[in-house]
């Protein structure tokens, strides 16, 4: 790197860009409330508060990498970098808590929902569920393989192969695209609409929620591509790679369990589409 510290800390300069992006957080969250009542100002301030936060993460990202290029991120440093996506991922992980567990309070105990579900699971109203071994199944695959790849540019850029580096994040990325474009297309076909009742809003938000994750982790993998091609990452230093790498298997690990959660085990004798 560029610099070299003689301590394993980094004091960090005071900066208005973290207050700014945890006040553009505010004011999406806000104006969702807005627009979810109907009151003045729901269609212009969540996207005015969009707008701060990805700019206010965008600047703030900046620095990151400017720091370590300037040699900032130490060993101690770094480790808490770990520390801090290792706490974001299991943040994460209590989202889809959340959402499996109502998935399967809905389809474990149906007579609490008499009124709503008929007291069976799926709900009478659900004339067929998907195809578990169709979209979904091919899904799982290409996610798999996404794995695969992720981790083969990993260990080329341990073992100073930057190309590849850079076959590996080109190879994940179409396979996140694939995943992504299979997902809409089997939204648009779906045998059920979303809201109508417990399944519904269950499986969509679900499926929904982790589709959202592989589009993020999509972009932070074209982010990781960008700064491959610039030169960026040494095989001793390259956390915003290995960030974005461990939370693709995150991504891929949810998929797995979603998969037989949700599709397999929550439709299974019921008719399929």
């Amino acid at each position: 790197m560029a610099g070299s510290k003689t301590h394993d800390y980094h004091i960090l300069p005071p900066d208005i860009v973290p207050l700014a992006t945890t006040f553009g957080a505010l004011m999406f969250t806000t104006g969702m409330v807005l627009f979810m009542h109907k009151m003045p100002g729901g269609h212009f301030v969540p996207w005015l508060g969009v707008a701060i936060l990805l700019a206010g993460m965008f600047a703030w990202f900046s620095k990151i990498v400017k720091e370590a290029h300037a040699g900032d991120h130490t060993p101690v440093v770094q480790l808490h970098q770990r520390y801090g996506m290792i706490l974001f991922i299991a943040s994460e992980v209590m989202f889809f808590v959340g959402w499996f567990w109502a998935f399967f309070d809905f389809s474990l105990f149906p007579s609490t929902l008499a009124e709503s579900v008929a007291g069976q699971w799926p709900p009478k109203a659900i004339e067929a569920v998907m195809d578990p071994f169709d979209l979904p199944l091919l899904n799982t695959l290409i996610l798999l393989c996404s794995g695969t790849t992720v981790t083969w540019a990993h260990h080329a850029l341990i073992h100073g192969d930057r190309e590849g580096l850079k076959k590996g994040l080109w190879a994940t990325i179409l396979l996140g695209v694939l995943f992504t474009c299979i997902q809409a297309y089997e939204y648009v076909h779906a045998p059920f609409p979303f809201g109508a009742n417990t399944y519904g809003s269950a499986f969509y938000m679900a499926t929904g929620f982790h589709g959202f994750h592989v589009l993020m982790g999509t972009i932070m993998l074209i982010v990781c591509l960008v700064r491959s091609y610039r030169g960026d990452f040494t095989p001793r230093q390259h956390f915003g790679f290995e960030a974005a790498a461990w939370y693709w298997h995150f991504v891929d690990v949810v998929w797995l369990f979603l998969f037989v959660a949700v599709y397999v085990w929550g439709g299974w004798g019921y008719p399929t589409h």
